[in-house]
């Protein structure tokens, strides 16, 4: 089964407990559920969601210090990258907190369901990320399919205090996107290619600055 593979896969590549893959089995499962009703993932990729979710969101533990008290997911939509960097954080034993920042009440019902059930060090900011009153304090902020680079980093650039990473998974428009942005901001940043795709790159920003 094509199912199997990707969790034997997902396995060897993380090296996670037991618990923790039953954790995301469930995780799938809920998902696809609510999947039904609040199109949280592309249909196209409900075969696909160990390696074109779970591992992509997993890999970024990996650039996240395991001293690393907060981070912030923006956008977090079906829970991808921050629900599963909380699960990472639990499995890895890190002390971090996720906030989950999603303006939908719908899909944040779901993102609270998946933080009740694994008991996850995570919780759900119902808002806006665009309001006025809107406004971040934690170390890391994450973001995976939320906005163009360009606007993600005038959100932090006017949003954001005392930040130490910024990190962006870019899909296959991610370089393009990327030398755009480097127009406008002067970027201290590491790029690595994600372990999903070719295709794809994790963005490291360690200080940003308007050119």
């Amino acid at each position: 089964m094509v199912g199997s593979n990707d969790i034997v896969t997902f396995s060897r590549l993380t090296q996670v407990s037991r618990e923790t893959l039953s954790s995301l089995e469930q995780y799938e499962d809920i998902l696809k559920i609510y999947n039904k009703k609040l199109n949280l993932i592309g249909k196209s990729t409900l075969n696909d969601i160990w390696n074109r979710h779970f591992l992509d969101s997993f890999q970024v533990i990996d650039f996240i210090d395991k001293n690393c008290k907060t981070a912030a997911d923006l956008g977090s939509g079906a829970g991808f990258p921050g629900l599963v960097v909380a699960i990472a954080a639990k499995d890895k034993k890190y002390p971090l907190n996720l906030k989950l920042i999603e303006k939908s009440p719908k899909k944040a019902k779901f993102l609270n369901e998946i933080i009740d059930k694994f008991k996850l060090n995570a919780n759900v900011v119902i808002e806006n990320a665009f309001e006025k009153s809107f406004e971040l304090r934690d170390e890391v902020i994450m973001a995976r399919a939320f906005k163009p680079i360009n606007i993600i980093l005038e959100l932090i650039h006017n949003k954001a205090k005392n930040w130490k990473k910024i990190i962006i998974l870019l899909g296959k428009s991610g370089k393009s996107e990327l030398l755009q942005a480097t127009k406008k901001w002067d970027i201290e940043y590491k790029q690595t290619m994600s372990v999903t795709s070719r295709d794809s790159l994790i963005i490291e920003i360690n200080n940003l600055r308007v050119k």
